[in-house]
């Protein structure tokens, strides 16, 4: 294997990146403005219609993602084998991504329920009325949360992969380089 793992480690940045933005851009900028609108069921309209237009880029953001985490771990097999510390810290961040999808995906459920009864209108996009149906009130009241909960798992994923980086430091290298320093 190569020493370098650019591509994959693009690709896994990158699609995370994009992942995280994206879920906090959405939650912040899409929802947030949406909710201003004069007629709750034209806000309720106009944000399942940028969600959905951002569904093919989260999509390909999640698969690219999986595709350098997958990368990453078969090019630093060795490692994972020898390091109990680098071990844990890829188990736990596969736990977490598994967490953010499952999130990802049952907001967007929420979000196709929510679309179906945007006519009826809402408090806002996060906020049913008190007469909307039960899974109307059900869905909106659940992706008040999700909708920060996929931007924190994610986040909290760009901070397990900082560690990971961190962890790469080769200690014999290290060594070997204070050793050539001294001997100068």
């Amino acid at each position: 294997m190569p020493s370098r793992n650019t591509v994959v480690r693009s690709m896994h940045d990158v699609g995370l990146a994009a992942w995280f933005g994206g879920s906090l851009m959405g939650a912040v900028g899409l929802n947030g403005a949406t909710a201003q609108a004069r007629d709750s069921s034209e806000g309720l309209r106009l944000a399942s219609i940028g969600w959905w237009r951002w569904l093919p880029v989260e999509l390909a953001a999640i698969v690219t993602h999986g595709i350098g985490g997958v990368g990453l771990i078969a090019s630093n097999k060795e490692r994972l084998k020898n390091q109990a510390e680098s071990r844990s810290n890829t188990a736990v961040k596969l736990g977490i991504t598994v967490a953010a999808g499952t999130t990802t995906v049952i907001s967007g459920i929420l979000g196709r329920i929510i679309d179906k009864h945007s006519e009826e209108g809402a408090e806002g996009i996060t906020e049913p009325k008190p007469e909307a149906p039960e899974s109307m009130q059900t869905a909106q009241k659940v992706q008040k949360v999700l909708q920060w909960v996929t931007p924190a798992l994610t986040l909290v994923m760009i901070v397990l992969g900082a560690q990971q980086g961190e962890q790469q430091r080769p200690v014999k290298g290290l060594f070997e380089t204070t050793a050539k320093m001294f001997r100068r």
